[in-house]
């Protein structure tokens, strides 16, 4: 096999920690070697509304939207957003006990990790 070592996880809403129930509404993906970190994010309200029909989905959406900010870096994240790539993609991937979670993190191989990130979200999100 060839590429380089890659980290990923999927972002998941958990409406009701009780019930267990989750969608999976986004990919963080992070290749030190390519200095490459980034996250695709889908919230697919028709799907979410099936497991919470009451729920707010204007701050979840919001709270979404800044994952790839958190990526991306600089100012406009935040002080996460200051951080080194490393330590942004550790706190994203933190385990907590919010509505929105990650998985554990997995790992592979690749060549192109924006091209790996979009094959993982089409498979896991869309």
């Amino acid at each position: 096999m060839s590429g380089s070592v890659f980290e990923y996880a999927i972002i998941r809403v958990v409406p009701s920690i009780e019930r267990g129930e989750c969608l999976n509404t986004g990919v963080v993906l992070f290749a030190r070697q390519h200095r490459f970190l980034s996250a695709r994010v889908l919230l697919n309200e028709q799907r979410l509304r099936s497991l919470a029909a009451d729920i707010d989905i204007e701050p979840l959406r919001e709270q979404l939207e800044h994952i790839p900010l958190i990526c991306t870096g600089g100012a406009n994240a935040g002080p996460i957003g200051l951080l080194p790539a490393p330590e942004r993609f550790r706190w994203i991937v933190a385990p907590r006990s919010t509505i929105i979670q990650s998985s554990a993190v997995h790992c592979g191989l690749c060549d192109n990790p924006a091209d790996e990130l979009e094959k993982l979200f089409e498979r896991l999100v869309r």
